[in-house]
């Protein structure tokens, strides 16, 4: 893992995300509360992450996303109400620059859903079965600044 001292930690992540030390803010769609849960558990638990809001269902995101600032969303693809594709879609449509980082964590992740989601700028595909140590390695490495815009 990538170690650095206070002031490199600093210097990367102003470099990085182009501001100061300020949290990545994730927005969580998911409608299994022990999934949804487990998420923000783990979300919280990751330095350089801020959870930003959340929502069950597609037409509770969208007002939501409308109204906040986040810049990683996180979303199943089935949901109580409506699913993530057609949030991706809507958001997509809107023409609004939303979020710099779109992630599908389902257990639908099939190459006809990567291909959709990829359509509408999905960057990241996790299986919620067995990839959720994946992805908080993923926010983990986020968090601490060490990705590239």
């Amino acid at each position: 893992m990538f170690q650095a001292s206070n002031d490199m930690d600093h210097t990367i992540t102003s470099q990085e995300t182009g501001h100061s030390t300020a949290p990545l803010r994730v927005f969580l769609v998911e409608d299994s509360l022990d999934v949804r849960n487990l998420m923000i558990e783990t979300l919280n638990e990751i330095p350089g992450i801020v959870l930003a809001g959340f929502s069950e269902g597609e037409d509770e995101a969208l007002r939501k996303i409308d109204t906040g600032a986040y810049d990683v969303l996180i979303l199943d693809i089935e949901l109580k109400q409506g699913n993530g594709m057609s949030l991706l879609r809507t958001l997509a449509e809107s023409g609004k620059p939303l979020t710099s980082l779109k992630i599908i964590f389902s257990n639908n992740v099939s190459n006809a859903f990567r291909r959709v989601g990829e359509q509408y700028g999905v960057q990241f595909f996790f299986d919620k079965s067995s990839e959720l140590t994946k992805l908080r390695d993923l926010l983990a490495a986020l968090g601490a600044g060490l990705h590239a815009h």
